[in-house]
């Protein structure tokens, strides 16, 4: 799919643009910026041609973001490459275009699944009037609107090539879990803007939310745009080429097929309206859709998905930013979303509210994974320990990053009174057998050896000493000294697996031996963690503080606190104490850094639990990490004693990462 690509509007030239139209000879374009999507970046390009020769007025690009951060996130999550593939794939056989296609002719499409880059080259939808969702559709609109989904949805009902494409078939990243974060949030940003029965509406579906997708897993399967609602449509005047055009096809997928219908029934129409014609609105898109599904099929599958778009109200919400129009559209979105819920009694539907019980990874997850073919896929496996009797504390890592063929290795030690000791190499050759890895410097070995129960990591290398720790963040070089690592970590807790993520992370206590410079320390099952990732995992992207902590009382507490840049805190973690673990709701951390990069001062709460711990910092062992396109992230590790405010005590490690 990668075809001459345009990556910037200022690839363009009047020859491509010749080539590409095939009407007449280009002989002058200019480009204006246009919408003010984040994602990606949408220009018009107006035509100028030779004498004689006609075209089209203007064309519309759309091209990946320039910021590089958006422009992992849309490579990440797919976005790209659903939306060149609807056009390059699913569009032609839909009419391609036509004046009977609520999309636009694809002129050119190019991606790029390294790097992200893409082009679409679109015919223009001018002359056309925007929806909007706030002010509403009138009965016309809408019933174009749903008709013409009708057309897209009813070829492609249960089609079994597209069930079985992976590009179309992703995850869903929303659990009910971190729906339920987003709604603490967004409940109280707008305490008192939700209508009581429409805070019982999000409740209950907040409280059901697992339960209620698996529910729904064997609706009926079709194309879903994903976000078919006014502010993604331009309704044609008298002169355009098609009646509608639906823009932004970067969130299509497979799914109920209905979905698309209850969330633009559920909002495009003030609630009396749409009660008014609902019944001819439903038929205006049974009648496009034709045989594949019933009129009664369609209004129990609308009324069963009719939770989407409360749903989108609340995450969509908390993951842009705030602004006064997105306040009343949001609010707008929520109070008519919650009104066709309870107009249609799907609450009827939904399953009764449940806890989820916490994930827990397989034996199977101890082993390294397939990859992706992102640039930034990444596996790592971590493991720390710290012997406060003893002053003594350590962590070491393998990151592997198959699409650039190599390896991190870190192994650092640290301790009050005693220098940081690293081993850090960034550039090791990706090893045949990630759980043996050689270089002239370094020898490492990791071995599960009784799965999610011992693991076994040994090290032994050339490391570097550093008086002043904060030089291994200034890139400094410290004096050479000998590190060997032997120690066995056994599983002290309950293995936890995230739900937004894979990942899991493991209490431990470490048995063995550390060497430095000589000096042997014996460890008898002190406390520690470990850790396994695997997936996209781009440090420079986002700020977070990650704890695993382990009380006097056997409690162990872990806790991540994430910042990405636009959006809510997000908070992952448990505590567990004796077999049983709850899972955390919120964590939250308050810090302070010194000039030389180094944390001074951190306190960690947790929720539920209502725990506040102090970190009192006894040995720094920092890294610095470099991307590959050169953006900077400091990270900060650190082992810690603790102080919870009810008095228990303990220990443990806290690693702060912190984009430059």
């Amino acid at each position: 799919m990668h075809r001459e690509l345009i990556e910037r509007p200022t690839d363009l030239t009047d020859d491509w643009l010749t080539a590409t139209l095939g009407a007449g000879r280009v002989e002058g374009h200019d480009v204006e910026r246009i919408g003010t999507g984040q994602m990606s970046e949408c220009y018009r390009v107006t035509l100028r041609y030779a004498d004689g020769d006609s075209g089209p007025a203007s064309v519309v690009l759309k091209v990946a973001a320039a910021d590089p951060n958006s422009r992992t996130t849309g490579l990440a999550m797919g976005l790209y490459e659903r939306e060149v593939r609807f056009y390059a794939e699913i569009a032609p056989a839909l009419g391609d275009g036509g004046t009977a296609s609520p999309f636009a002719p694809c002129l050119h499409h190019a991606y790029d699944p390294e790097t992200g880059a893409f082009d679409l080259l679109l015919a223009d939808a001018t002359p056309a009037i925007v929806g909007d969702e706030i002010r509403g559709a009138t009965p016309q609109q809408a019933a174009l609107a749903l008709h013409q989904l009708g057309l897209v949805h009813g070829p492609l009902l249960g089609n079994p090539d597209l069930a079985g494409a992976a590009w179309l078939n992703r995850d869903a990243p929303i659990n009910q879990a971190l729906i339920a974060a987003l709604y603490a949030a967004f409940s109280e940003r707008y305490a008192d803007r939700i209508e009581p029965r429409h805070r019982e509406v999000c409740e209950r579906l907040v409280g059901a939310f697992d339960a209620y997708l698996a529910q729904e897993a064997g609706a009926a399967k079709g194309l879903v745009h994903g976000d078919y609602r006014l502010d993604n449509m331009l309704f044609g005047t008298a002169d355009a080429d098609r009646p509608l055009t639906v823009v932004d096809w970067q969130t299509v997928t497979w799914g109920p097929a209905l979905t698309d219908v209850a969330y633009f029934l559920g909002c495009a129409l003030e609630p009396e309206v749409r009660r008014s014609h609902y019944d001819e609105l439903l038929a205006a898109y049974q009648g496009a859709v034709g045989d594949g599904l019933s009129l009664d099929a369609v209004r129990d599958g609308v009324r069963r998905q009719s939770f989407f778009g409360v749903m989108m109200a609340i995450v969509s919400s908390m993951l842009v930013e705030r602004t006064e129009r997105g306040d009343l559209m949001f609010m707008t979105m929520l109070q008519r979303h919650c009104e066709h819920v309870l107009d249609t009694d799907a609450l009827a539907v939904l399953p009764d509210a449940a806890v989820p019980a916490p994930l827990a990874p397989e034996v199977a997850d101890e082993a390294p994974h397939p990859a992706g073919d992102e640039p930034l896929w990444n596996e790592s496996w971590y493991f720390d320990f710290a012997d406060a009797a003893q002053g003594i504390g350590g962590w070491v890592r393998l990151g592997l990053y198959p699409n650039q063929q190599k390896a991190w290795v870190n192994a650092l030690v640290c301790g009050p009174g005693l220098p940081t000791v690293a081993i850090n190499d960034f550039e090791v050759a990706l090893p045949a057998d990630s759980a043996h890895i050689r270089t002239d410097d370094l020898e490492l070995s990791l071995a599960a050896t009784d799965p999610l129960r011992s693991y076994r990591v040994t090290v032994r290398g050339h490391g570097q000493a550093y008086d002043d720790p904060a030089g291994l963040l200034r890139g400094a070089t410290g004096r050479t000294v000998d590190v060997a690592l032997d120690l066995e970590f056994a599983t002290a807790g309950t293995p936890y697996q995230y739900r937004i993520t894979p990942r899991y992370e493991i209490p431990c206590t470490v048995t063995g031996t550390t060497t430095v410079a000589g000096t042997t320390y014996a460890l008898a099952a002190v406390p520690g963690q470990r850790d396994h990732s695997w997936g996209v995992r781009d440090w420079w992207s986002m700020d977070w503080v990650w704890s695993a902590l382990h009380l006097d009382d056997g409690t162990h507490l872990h806790g991540v606190d994430i910042r990405i840049p636009g959006l809510p805190p997000v908070g992952i973690g448990y505590v567990q104490k004796g077999g049983q673990l709850v899972e955390l709701q919120s964590v939250t951390t308050e810090k302070t850094f010194g000039d030389n990069g180094l944390p001074v001062s951190t306190t960690i709460s947790l929720s539920p639990g209502d725990i506040e711990v102090s970190v009192d910092v006894q040995g720094h062992a920092p890294v610095l990490l470099t991307s590959p396109d050169g953006r900077i992230s400091q990270f900060p590790r650190a082992w810690v004693t603790v102080t919870a405010r009810d008095g228990r005590h303990g220990v443990g490690w806290v690693e702060w990462n912190r984009n430059l």
